[in-house]
Order: C-alpha cells, then sequence, then structure tokens
C-alpha cells in the first residue's frame, strides 16, 4: 500500500484531475483483474492504460472503473471523466507504470546487485550458468529467464524472457526480502521496446551477440539493434558493460553508454580473453586469460557464453579469479541448451533451443568440428508460427548446409498452418540437396524417423524447442517435450 501522492513523484504527471491524497493498494493494467482487486480490498486501485501491439488500454478504462478502479493513469484523458475517480495524465503509460511498479515495491533493484544480459543468442545459458556459480560461491541469488526465475532455490513459473513492470519487480522485491545479494536477468528486445525494464537500477549490462530475428516485432535489423544498444544507453556511470568485441556491432552497443566498458574476446586482445585448446562432446579445454581450465560444456557459442560468465563474476567478485574458474569447471549446461543423449550403439542425440539461423550453424559447426566429419549428421528442425517468417527458408538451408539429412517438421505453428510454414521452410532447401530432405508435419514421427534413421555413430541434433514442454497450437499448449521423445526412440 502506497500513498499515490508519493507513487506519483517517479513519474512527472502532465495532468491530475481528482484527489491524488488517496491509498493505492495494487495497481494493474489489465482491467479485467481489477474486479477482484478491488472487492478483496477496503483501498483503491491503480489502472494504468497502455497501448499495446494488438490493444489500447485506454479502451478499457470506463470498464476498470465499473470494475473498481479509483485512479487512473493515461495518455490521453477519456471522454468521461468521474468525480470520485483520480486520472493522471502522462506521456507514455509504459514508461509510467515501470516507474510505479519500481516506487510500489520500493525500488528493489537498488538493493540488489541486478545484472541483464542482452543479445540473441546465449542469454538463458549464461543467466542460468551465473546463477549456478554464484549459488555454488556461497552468494544468495536470484534468476530471470526464459526457463524458469529463481529466488535462491525456488522456483517461480517464466512466461515472458523478461516479465512484465509489476512481475519484475515484484520479483526483485521478494529477492530482496529473501536476503539474495545478485540478480541475473535476460533483457530481451520486447522488454526494452516496452519499457518493461525503465526505472530499474542495474549493477551491469552484458551483450553476447546479434543476428537477425525478431523481424516480425522490430520490422528492421537497424531498430532491433537499436532496442539492445538502448539498454547499455541507459546504464549507470558506476555499472559495466561487458561486451562481445568479436561481434561487429559489440562496439556500437557500448559507444553511447555512461557505463565502464569491458571486452570479452576468443579472437583479439581483450580484457577477458579465451583460447580455445579441445573441443569435444565432454565438453572444451580452453585458456582463459593465460589459465588452462576444462569445462564441461563444448562448442565455440559456448566458449563465448562462458567468458562472459568469467568476465561478470570476475567484475561482480574482484580477487576471486582462482575460486571463480575452480567452480565454473562443474557448471554443465542449461535445460536444452546442447543436451546430449547416447544409445548403447554409441550414436548421439543433442536437443538443442537453437530457433535462429545463426544459433543452428553454431550448432551444427560445432558438431562438424566435434566429428570432423566422419560420422553422419541429422537435423530436425520446424520453425515458430506467428513469428518472423524471414528466417524460414533460411533455417532450412542451414541446416542442409551442415547436415547430411534433414527432417523439416512442426515447431510452435501457434495460430499459422503448420504446412504453410513448412512450405516456406522448403523454399530455402538448394535444388542438390532436395533428395536428403523430408518434411513430416507430425513433430514426434519426425523425430522418431529420425532416431530409426540414425546410423551407428551417428549424430542427431533435434534444434527449435529445447527447454519448453508443449507445442502451442491454436492458443492451446499441449504438452509435447523434444528430451522425452529422443529417450523413448534413440
Amino acid at each position: 500500500m502506497k500513498q499515490l501522492n508519493y507513487l506519483l513523484q517517479t513519474i512527472n504527471p502532465k495532468e491530475i484531475k481528482g484527489d491524488s491524497n488517496i491509498k493505492i493498494e495494487a495497481i494493474e493494467f489489465d482491467s479485467r483483474k481489477i474486479l477482484n482487486l478491488a472487492q478483496s480490498s477496503s483501498e483503491k486501485v491503480m489502472y494504468v492504460a497502455q497501448k499495446g501491439t494488438l490493444v489500447d488500454g485506454h479502451d478499457f478504462i470506463e470498464q476498470s472503473i465499473a470494475n473498481g478502479a479509483a485512479a487512473i493513469v493515461c495518455e490521453l484523458f477519456p471522454e468521461i471523466v468521474h468525480p470520485d475517480v483520480t486520472y493522471i495524465l502522462v506521456e507514455n503509460s509504459s514508461i509510467a507504470l515501470a516507474h510505479l511498479a519500481s516506487a510500489f515495491y520500493d525500488f528493489p533493484s537498488q538493493q540488489i546487485k541486478l545484472v541483464g544480459i542482452t543479445g540473441t543468442n546465449g542469454k538463458t545459458t549464461t543467466v542460468t550458468l551465473l546463477h549456478r556459480l554464484f549459488s555454488d560461491l556461497g552468494y544468495p541469488t536470484g534468476l530471470i529467464s526464459t526457463i524458469t526465475n529463481k529466488i535462491i532455490d525456488k522456483n517461480f513459473p517464466a512466461t515472458h524472457t523478461t516479465p512484465d513492470a509489476m512481475q519484475l519487480n515484484r520479483l526483485l522485491r521478494e529477492m530482496v526480502d529473501a536476503g539474495c545479494e545478485f540478480c541475473f536477468m535476460e533483457v530481451s528486445s520486447h522488454a526494452l521496446c516496452q519499457y518493461r525494464i525503465e526505472g530499474l537500477t542495474f549493477a551491469g549490462g552484458v551483450f553476447s551477440n546479434i543476428t537477425h530475428d525478431h523481424l516480425d516485432f522490430h520490422k528492421t535489423f537497424a531498430n532491433y539493434i537499436k532496442a539492445k544498444q538502448s539498454f547499455f544507453d541507459g546504464l549507470p556511470s558506476n555499472a559495466f558493460a561487458l561486451t562481445n568485441a568479436d561481434d561487429r556491432n559489440g562496439d556500437v552497443m557500448v559507444q553511447h553508454t555512461k557505463a565502464k566498458v569491458f571486452l570479452y574476446s576468443l579472437m583479439t586482445g581483450a580484457n577477458y580473453k579465451g583460447k580455445i585448446i579441445e573441443n569435444r562432446f565432454e565438453g572444451l579445454t580452453m585458456d582463459v586469460n593465460g589459465k588452462e581450465v576444462c569445462f564441461k560444456l563444448c562448442g565455440k557459442f559456448n566458449a563465448y557464453n562462458l567468458l562472459a560468465i568469467f568476465a561478470t563474476a570476475n567484475l561482480l567478485l574482484e580477487g576471486k579469479e582462482e575460486e571463480i574458474l575452480t567452480k565454473m569447471s562443474d557448471l554443465e549446461s542449461a535445460a536444452g541448451r546442447f543436451q546430449l543423449f547416447r544409445n548403447s550403439k554409441g550414436s548421439t542425440a543433442i536437443v538443442d533451443y537453437a530457433h535462429t539461423p545463426d544459433a543452428l550453424k553454431n550448432v551444427l559447426s560445432t558438431i562438424r568440428e566435434i566429428t570432423e566429419n566422419s560420422v553422419e549428421i541429422i537435423t530436425v528442425v520446424g520453425c515458430g508460427g506467428d513469428r518472423d517468417a524471414l528466417k524460414r527458408p533460411i533455417m532450412a538451408q542451414t541446416a542442409c548446409e551442415y547436415s547430411h539429412k534433414v527432417i523439416l517438421t512442426s515447431d510452435n505453428p501457434r495460430t499459422e498452418d503448420p504446412l504453410r510454414i513448412l512450405e516456406e521452410m522448403e523454399k530455402g532447401v538448394p535444388i542438390s540437396f532436395k533428395r536428403n530432405v523430408s518434411i513430416i508435419e507430425n513433430r514426434k514421427e519426425a523425430i522418431k524417423t529420425a532416431c530409426m534413421m540414425l546410423q551407428e555413430g551417428g549424430v542427431l541434433l533435434v534444434a527449435g524447442k529445447g527447454h519448453e514442454t508443449y507445442q502451442e497450437i491454436n492458443h492451446v499448449k499441449h504438452h509435447f517435450d523434444d528430451t522425452e521423445v529422443v529417450k523413448e526412440f534413440l
């Protein structure tokens, strides 16, 4: 519960109509949820009307008042103004919501060392392993990720890569109250564009890489880059900005930041320098800042993730380099990230979340490097519906380029016709490779078929869904787990 006047100090409203000397029990941006909140409380509920991609919250102001809202935050005053309701006019409701949420939960990000990781690939692995590392080092730590949210060792379901502003600040408050000293969170481009992290105080930011993705939302690659860059633009001067020097946009990310910039690299001079000595399915041997270390993760892409983890930990925990590397050597991959399965015939199946052309290339390149082209590689891959359609033929082309056989299948079609998605993917199949490509819409049948085709000592990659335990079809999530199917038929 907070006094409205107190909350309003954080958002600099353009105009206020009504009584601002009221107590706010809850803040809500979904008008449908206000009824229960208002009925269960003697205090007041504030409704924030946001302009979304599909609906405009301003259209539901009257409904929110009918449901019991006592205060309205909006970008435009409605035609009907109720004398017993307080109206707050702001420039941007989404920005206002984020600042209001932060104030409502007593600015939790200022009471914890919060580090955000952004980029196209590697975010989940990096934050998950940072959480494990700091936990292993004895620090109470929080996690906000695509897979799950964690407060020390307690798991909470994740619905978005980056939660909405209210949920985000509530989670951070619970972390602080539980004694967490650190929190590692994924920062998505959608969250940045929708101002979900506005009002948060970050101790540091990490950039992994950027490749073409989410162009259905951002429309252009330039807009996508700009969204990611805005995260570093907003970092305070006492924070660190850690960037991948080997990514061509790594320097772009930090060119306007006020934070202190640090670089990590496998290819050039940097504050944190790595070199791959050996790359096997069992793991990497690397030189990290002059120290040889064995890790349980494999692949060049994971070498970058490990460097980012080491650098972040070193920046937060000065003077503990040896201890950090020792604990890192025991870290295992995040769920659905290059997850290995072996059978008695020496064949290998790998389940990976790779759902962008670059991520798929990274995983398949790693497999080829390790096997030295001596074994057959079969790839099962699909593309999600209601998402960037431009990458569909590229995904198929990439799979064909690095595999011996490919099965195109359904992923999460959502509201699209899965056969239509497969048709678009098929356009990327080279003419010379068509005899080696099968199209099996049913994902379980596709994986089963691939397992039956797999030769002794061969490698199967099942890509696209990774940790997900469902298939989304026409707004309904049906249970489906790639790892379960692989275990059944491998």
